[in-house]
């Protein structure tokens, strides 16, 4: 089961933010993006009531860009993240988005895997993107085709 993040998650989601990433974000960052930002939308993945997975973007108009996306080692391999993936792709193209974006450690296959899938393509490279080590990024992308002409009239 997949629903909108709450407050009462985010212990969780940290815990899990500091397992998967070298450079976790933290229960305020997530907070912030809760309570604070009008474009942020964040999920959580449930199995047997414990989340095992979460994912958030922000919609900026016509673009969609996908902050992050995790799910515990225990879970992987259970198709979560293709999930995840899904679920971020239709709400962004029901909400106008016309593409979607992200960036990846270029050290990450894995997760380039999955979003090649899914039909990102790489887009250009963000130099020494991460605090931690340096390490750059792949900026990918995808056209989801949000735009709908019927939602606009002329006048």
């Amino acid at each position: 089961m997949i629903r909108a993040m709450i407050q009462s998650d985010l212990e969780r989601v940290t815990e899990l933010e500091k397992e998967l990433f070298s450079l976790p974000w933290g229960f305020e960052d997530f907070k912030h993006e809760l309570e604070d930002n009008e474009f942020a939308h964040y999920y959580v993945l449930l199995e047997n009531e414990c989340i095992v997975g979460y994912c958030g973007f922000w919609t900026l108009y016509e673009q969609a860009q996908i902050t992050t996306i995790g799910v515990t080692k225990e879970a992987q391999g259970k198709g979560y993240a293709s999930q995840l993936m899904e679920l971020i792709e239709e709400i962004s193209s029901k909400l106008g988005c016309e593409t979607c974006s992200l960036e990846v450690r270029v050290s990450n296959i894995p997760a380039q895997k999955l979003y090649e899938k899914y039909g990102y393509i790489t887009i250009n490279i963000r130099k020494s993107y991460y605090s931690d080590n340096h390490e750059d990024a792949f900026l990918m992308m995808k056209a989801i085709g949000g735009f709908d002409e019927s939602n606009y009239t002329s006048n």
